[in-house]
């Protein structure tokens, strides 16, 4: 694909490869899991659970308790909303078994 001499065209570049590999990813999915951390705003994460909801997957949404109000209309479509991994490892095992 080539390097770039402007940030501007290897971002555009990436996130064109990186659409189609989550587009495909989300749609293979029977549950998407997605996590807001919290060095980055992460419009592409809010953009995946809007994609997984169209899709009519079920959607984990893992993020800190101070971005509940920042948010609110991803965790309304979300089917389970926690600040940590290990709750949505137990969530998994419990749907498993």
């Amino acid at each position: 694909m080539g390097v770039e001499v402007s940030d501007f065209w290897g971002d555009h570049k990436s996130a064109k490869i990186n659409g189609i590999r989550t587009r495909l990813l989300i749609d293979k999915a029977d549950v998407v899991v997605v996590k807001f951390g919290e060095k980055y705003r992460q419009w592409n994460a809010a953009f995946d659970v809007g994609y997984a909801s169209a899709k009519g997957k079920s959607i984990i949404v893992i993020h800190p308790k101070e971005y509940t109000h920042a948010l609110k209309e991803v965790d309304a479509v979300a089917h389970v909303v926690t600040d940590s991994e290990n709750n949505v490892i137990e969530l998994l095992k419990y749907i498993i078994q």
